[in-house]
Parts: structure tokens; sequence; C-alpha cells
């Protein structure tokens, strides 16, 4: 691909312009409706932050020791880890919208509650609900954004949707900076209230979202997902010709898979390739969390305040900052993913990480050691220095890189996978690092160090390329051109009967034609032992 063209089945078409067709910008407007999801996971975190900076609300709930912070922050993760088991049916059985919809629902509740906490009680038993639904939601966005997405705009958009946590923690940073002035409960509780707006807002919007055409063709609806494709692809063209080998190329890879793999837990493991997609799952997930980004997301106060920043004003605006700062790097960089690559950026990402944590390390103990203001100053530098290489990748890319790699049939397991280890980490991070940084500061850091080093060799060994594929073809990465269910093969299949049919209208059209190709290129005989 490349020079003003994307494949799709095998075939090359003109590069689109978004901004310029109607149905790609009505499509976009609702598809960032979905990425508000992971605005209220940011939105959360950065709140957190503030919330722990104001007097009011460190005088309402009785000045929480480091274990009382650890289990108001990490309560929100479990939620989600109770979620877990219910994810992935919500989002094959019910829908990817439906799932958006629950999951939003039950964070409303949970707002509601966290805004009239009465006691720490009620504090904590709001964040678990918060959790439970941001799990569900965060379970169906990602999935229907990448199988709702134009072919060429896939890695971008799927990349910015986890970017957007920074949008949320950007408004929450500031809004706590502007409450901090209010020396009473309302300074802690207008942040709250206002994390209820992304929620509402995918609530009002979720019913303009069409649904998955990939899951409506898995329900046997695929006269409802040719439709789907015309509207948000071709203006409401089903004859177009990127739509039919689209829905072609969709259809004969969910039947492929439907006819030689199960939708169950195993399918993870059964073969080489779903073996090799956890490793990158599983990891991606706790790497996601445990590369030193714990400290700064929940417990920036608590570091700053290590290196001599104990203004409640002060810390805020740096929170502040920070956000905004993250946001600009962390879109910038969706734009490159094709480009530069999943691969290289994952690695120079993670190099990055590791150095600038090292000098990070050395100057806080420079400042433990000798009160030094010079290093206080460098750590801030650091801190925006690794951010700036976290976000090359591991910002966007940890939704954008793993939902890709999975086929449409392991698809909500996989990514159920990836974010039940996100939670996990998030546990570990919230529940054990205000108790580290209070009982041993700086040398805390040491494991982060050592663990960077862990994380470049993995992604070294096992993250593969993906660059410019088409989402059905990727399998071929990791169960090779001849497997029996490899996008490739769909997608030959798929250029096949596309050409024989001559790319004619609806799906009775097209399966009367496809009846008529030879049984030589019928995609239920695929020849496993070729090649």
């Amino acid at each position: 691909m490349g020079n003003g063209y994307f494949e799709v089945a095998g075939r090359q078409f003109p590069a689109v312009t978004w901004y310029t067709d109607p149905a790609l910008r009505r499509t976009y407007f609702c598809l960032m409706m979905v990425v508000l999801t992971s605005a209220t996971n940011g939105y959360d975190g950065s709140m957190m932050n503030g919330l722990q900076t104001l007097p009011p609300w460190q005088d309402y709930f009785n000045y929480p020791k480091p274990t009382i912070l650890g289990i108001l922050n990490a309560i929100m993760p479990v939620g989600s880890i109770c979620a877990i088991p219910f994810v992935p049916y919500t989002v094959d059985i019910l829908g990817r919208r439906m799932g958006i919809l629950i999951g939003c629902v039950i964070m409303v509740f949970g707002v509601i509650l966290q805004s009239i906490a009465a006691n720490l009680g009620m504090f904590i038993a709001a964040r678990f609900f918060i959790g439970f639904g941001v799990a569900i939601a965060h379970g169906a966005s990602p999935p229907l954004i990448t199988e709702l997405v134009h072919p060429q705009h896939r890695a971008i958009f799927t990349t910015i949707y986890n970017t957007t946590w920074y949008a949320g923690s950007i408004v929450a940073a500031w809004l706590t900076y502007g409450t901090a002035r209010i020396d009473n409960n309302w300074s802690w509780r207008i942040p709250t209230i206002v994390q209820l707006t992304p929620s509402a807002m995918q609530i009002l919007f979720i019913f303009f979202v069409p649904e998955s055409p990939r899951f409506l063709i898995s329900k046997g609806k695929e006269e409802q997902a040719l439709q789907i494709l015309g509207r948000v692809h071709a203006n409401g063209n089903i004859q177009d010709e990127m739509v039919q080998c689209e829905f072609i190329e969709i259809r004969d890879t969910l039947k492929l898979e439907r006819e030689v793999e199960s939708n169950s837990w195993m399918e993870l493991i059964r073969t080489k390739g779903n073996r090799h997609r956890p490793i990158i799952l599983v990891s991606a997930g706790f790497f996601s969390q445990w590369s030193g980004n714990g400290l700064v997301s929940y417990y920036l106060f608590k570091v700053l305040a290590d290196i001599g920043y104990t203004n409640t004003l002060t810390q805020n605006l740096i929170n502040g900052c920070l956000q905004i700062f993250n946001l600009i790097i962390a879109v910038s960089m969706c734009f490159f993913v094709d480009k530069v690559g999943r691969r290289k950026l994952f690695l120079a990402s993670t190099a990055g990480m590791l150095v600038t944590f090292i000098v990070w390390t050395i100057c806080s103990a420079r400042y433990a050691v000798g009160g030094n203001h010079g290093a206080a100053n460098a750590v801030i530098a650091m801190i925006f220095l690794y951010y700036f290489c976290y976000n090359a990748a591991w910002s966007g890319l940890l939704v954008g890189y793993t939902v890709e790699i999975l086929p449409y049939n392991i698809r909500a397991k996989g990514m159920t996978v990836m974010f039940l280890c996100v939670d996990l980490a998030l546990f570990f991070n919230q529940y054990v690092n205000p108790i580290a940084l209070t009982n041993i500061a700086w040398k805390y850091y040491i494991f982060y160090c050592c663990w960077l080093a862990v994380e470049l060799f993995v992604v070294w060994y096992y993250y593969v390329e993906t660059r410019n594929t088409p989402l059905e073809e990727i399998a071929k990465f990791f169960d090779g051109d001849s497997a029996i269910v490899a996008g490739g093969a769909a997608s030959h299949k798929g250029a096949v009967l596309a050409a024989e049919m001559g790319l004619e209208g609806t799906v009775q059209q097209v399966e009367e034609k496809r009846r008529s190709v030879s049984e030589g290129v019928s995609v239920h005989n695929v020849d496993t032992k070729a090649n």
C-alpha cells in the first residue's frame, strides 16, 4: 500500500479524505462518542490525583492514610475485575452498542453515588460501580470502533481511542485546580459530579452509532450489515466496489472461523498463533501500567512532595500542564502508526522510558540526599520527557494494536484478557504504590528501572509488525499464509469471488452469483495443506 492507495480483499483502492466525505464525517462524529469511554477513565485518574491535594477532601475523609488511599484508588480496578466474566458475553451476545450502553448506565449510577457520598464507605462503593461499568464499556468500545471505521483510517482512529484518556484527565486536572480555591466540600463534589458528563453523552448518542457489521454478520443479519457498510463507507451505495469487497471478506472470514474454530476461551491457546497473541495481550496490559506511569497517574502529589513541591496549587498546575502535554504528544503520534510502524514505535518508546526513568531515579536520589533543587527541577523535566516516550506508543497502541491482532471470534475475549491485566496492574499500583513511596521513597523507582529493561526485551522478541495490513489479513502474521483461518486466505477467496460476481448489489444477488462459482473456489474447501 501507499502512494495514495489502501487495500481491501487483495484489491487496491484510491485513498479518501474523510472530511470531504459526508458519510465518513457523520460516522467519525458518532464514533467520537464511543471514544469517550477512554476519556471517562482518564478523568477518574486525574480527578483522584487532584482530590488528594484538596484540604476539604482530606478533612472530610479524616486524612486517609496510605493504606486507605490505596483502597480508594484500587477499588475501581477491583470493580473492573469483577465485571470481567460478563464483558465478552455482553459484547458478543447483546452487541457492541448494548455493551457500551449497559456500562455507561452503571457508571452513571456510580458517579451519582460518589457525588453524594456521606462517608468513606459510600465513596468506596461508588468507585467499585464506576470500575464495573467502565470495564463493560471498555470491552465494547474498541471492537465497535475497529469494526466500523473505514479501512484506510483504522490504525489512526483505533490508536486515538486510548489517547483520549488524556482529554478526560485534562478536564479533571484543571477543574480541580479551579475548585482548589473553594474552601468547602464543593471543592471536591463539583469534580465528582462533572465525571457524569462523558457517560451521559454516550447514553444520549449511542443510538445514533451503527452496530458493528461484523457482529451483525455473525448473527446472520447479512443484509443489515451490508446496508450499514454502504451507509458508513460509501454514502449508502451498497454496490460500491470497496463495500462489496469488505462485505465478502468479512463474511467469508467469519464463516471460515465458525467452521474450524470454536468461540470458547480455550481458543485463545489452541493454536501456535493464538498462543502468541495472549503473550502480547498480557504483556501489553501489564506494561501499560507497570512502566512507572502509575506513580504519576494517581500519586503525582506524593512524587512532587518528595522533591519539595508541596503547594496544592503548584501541584495541580504541574498536573494540568502535564495532561495537556500528554494529549498533544499522544494524539500526534497516532498519525505515525502506519508511517513508522507499530513495532518500531513500541521499541523506541520502551527504550526511551528506560533511559529517562534511570535519570529520574538518579535526580530523585540526589535531592533526597543533598536537597539539590536543581535535581528536583530535573525530576520535573524527566517526568515530561518520560511521558513523551510513553505516549509515543503505549498510550494509543495499547488498544489500537491489541484489538487488531485478534480475529473476530476471539476479539471480545482477547480484549477482556488485556483489560483484565490492566486492572490487575492498576490494583497493584494503586494499593502498593502509596505504601512503597511512603516507606522507601525514591528507592522504589529502582524496581521500575529493572522492570523496564524486561519490557524492552519482551517487546523486541514478541511484538510483530502489522503496518498497512487490512484487518482480516493480520491473522497471517500469527497463523501463517496457509493457516486454515488466515485473513490472507479469506481475502484471496473474497477477491476471486468479487471478480467473478461482478460486484453486484444485495446479499441475495451476491449469494446467487456465489452459488454459480465453481466448487474449486468455495470457501468451504480451503486447502489447509497449501504451500
